[in-house]
C-alpha cells in the first residue's frame, strides 16, 4: 500500500508548545500541509497582519518545541476552516477527526485511505459539535490507563504515525 496524503488542520489548539510539537511531528511524517485556525498560535507568516512584537514572541515561542520544522512544514493561517474542508472534500480527501465520541473508530480498527484531512482541537473540550458533522469518520486513541485522553501533540503523533504506516494484521 501506498503511503497516504495526509494534511492537518490544527483548530483552537491553546498552547503554542503544542502548536511547535505539531510541526515537529508533521515534518518527521511526511505530512503534506498544516492549518491553522481559529485561536491557534502560528508563526511569523508571510503578509502577517498582526503586530510585529507579536509575531515575534508567538514564533519563538513556537521555535522551542518545533525546532526549526515551522521553517519546513509548509502551513497556512485559516480564517474559515469550514471552506478549507469543503475544498479538501471536493479535492477526494476524506476528513477525520481525532476526537472520543460514541461514534469513534478505534485508530488500530481504521481502514486508512489514500488522501486524509486530520483534524485536532482543542486540548481540553476537544472538536466541537459543529466541527464533528464536517468530518467523514471520528478516530480515536485506546486508552488503558486511568487518564481519559493524551495530551493533543502526543495524540497527534501517535494517530499521524498510525494513519501513514497503518499495521496490516
Amino acid at each position: 500500500m501506498n503511503s497516504p496524503q495526509i494534511s492537518v488542520v490544527a483548530h483552537n489548539i491553546r498552547s503554542s508548545h503544542n502548536v511547535g510539537s505539531i510541526f515537529r511531528t508533521c515534518d518527521g511524517l511526511g505530512v503534506e500541509h498544516l492549518y491553522l485556525s481559529g485561536y491557534s498560535p502560528y508563526p511569523a507568516a508571510q503578509d502577517d497582519t498582526r503586530l510585529p512584537h507579536i509575531v515575534e514572541r508567538v514564533t519563538a515561542d513556537i521555535s522551542k518545541t518545533a525546532l526549526g520544522a515551522e521553517k519546513t512544514v509548509p502551513f497556512t493561517h485559516i480564517a474559515n476552516i469550514t471552506s478549507t474542508i469543503e475544498a479538501f472534500k471536493a479535492h477526494g480527501y476524506k476528513i477525520i477527526g481525532l476526537e472520543q465520541d460514541e461514534k469513534s473508530i478505534q485508530l488500530d480498527k481504521f481502514e486508512v485511505p489514500g488522501k486524509i484531512m486530520l483534524i485536532l482541537g482543542e486540548e481540553v473540550e476537544g472538536i466541537t459539535a459543529e466541527l464533528k458533522q464536517h468530518c467523514d469518520d471520528l478516530i480515536e486513541i485506546p486508552m488503558q490507563g486511568q487518564k481519559e485522553s493524551f495530551n493533543v501533540s502526543v495524540a497527534t503523533g501517535i494517530a499521524l504515525y498510525e494513519l501513514k504506516y497503518p499495521r496490516t494484521y
